[in-house]
């Protein structure tokens, strides 16, 4: 065999593995702009859920007082508590609060 047929063999090798090399070059350059992509759309979505959480809770807190207001006995309690509302016959007590010292 020619030496001159070996440098050609080697070197048409060394330009399919430089190729290869490149396309995988190319193939993560064109990817990894989508994968931050997706890195960011992960998190927004994260940020999301937890939001969605929060307000199901607030939800589920507003139904309670809600529920809570169809019961007779709590409408007079707010009404007295917050209306200084009273029967008859009964005195109402008002405190200060307490001065804080200077």
């Amino acid at each position: 065999m020619p030496a001159g047929l070996n440098i050609w063999d080697s070197l048409y090798r060394l330009v399919l593995w430089l190729l290869f090399v490149a396309a995988v070059v190319a193939v993560v350059l064109w990817y990894v702009p989508v994968i931050r992509r997706n890195e960011a759309l992960r998190r927004e979505i994260y940020e999301v859920d937890k939001r969605i959480e929060k307000e199901r809770e607030t939800s589920r807190q507003l139904d309670a007082k809600l529920k809570s207001l169809n019961d007779p006995k709590t409408i007079e309690r707010l009404a007295r508590e917050r209306l200084s509302y009273a029967k008859p016959g009964e005195v109402i007590f008002h405190f200060e609060p307490p001065q804080t010292g200077r």
